[in-house]
């Protein structure tokens, strides 16, 4: 099944945790500890409201971020993604947050992948066919489609492995984000 067709499918949980998990895995770019969506996790897990743990995450994030170049394009998308979640879990708030957030996090992905080619749109809607897309853009795509196959198939508790996902995301992610830091930083700069 490909990822919209999950994301029209899936219910009020599966949804919450697909946006949730995209900025899990953009945190990187956010200079947000790992642990910092934590509770969210935790809310969707225990079916607890997620306000006062979503308006944390934002203070602790602040609302700074930086200007200039492609990393920082991406880090404006990941703090939109942030900024936009909804306060309420119902599946008519979050079905467009979650849509946002998948589109958002494989724009980051195409901006920060070093493998993209310069000609492709950054905008242009993900391929169906993962052997037509960058590896850092194709391996999110997989990853958010494992996402939602995981609580579609699981329940609640498909969170654990939807968090496991995330976490390897975003390890992925923060070696990008190092990488490119190290190029800007290094010989020649």
């Amino acid at each position: 099944m490909s990822l919209v067709e999950l994301i029209a499918q899936a219910d009020a949980r599966g949804l919450a945790a697909s946006g949730l998990a995209c900025i899990d895995r953009c945190l990187p770019l956010l200079g947000g500890d790992d642990e910092l969506l934590r509770p969210l996790w935790a809310s969707l897990a225990d079916g607890s409201d997620w306000g006062g743990s979503l308006e944390k995450a934002r203070a602790a994030l602040g609302s700074a971020v930086p200007v200039g170049d492609v990393g920082d394009d991406a880090a404006r998308l990941a703090r939109r993604m942030l900024d936009a979640a909804p306060a309420e879990r119902t599946a008519d708030a979050v079905r467009p947050w979650a849509d946002a957030c998948s589109a958002a996090s494989l724009r980051i992905h195409r901006l920060l992948d070093p493998a993209a080619d310069a000609t492709t749109d950054p905008d242009a809607a993900p391929a169906e066919d993962t052997a037509d897309l960058s590896p850092l853009v194709a391996a999110e795509l997989r990853r958010q489609t494992a996402v939602l196959e995981l609580l579609a198939g699981h329940g609640v508790n498909g969170l654990r492995g939807a968090l496991e996902v995330s976490v390897e995301g975003r390890r992925v992610l923060r070696a990008v984000v190092s990488r490119r830091a190290r190029g800007a930083t290094g010989p020649g700069a």
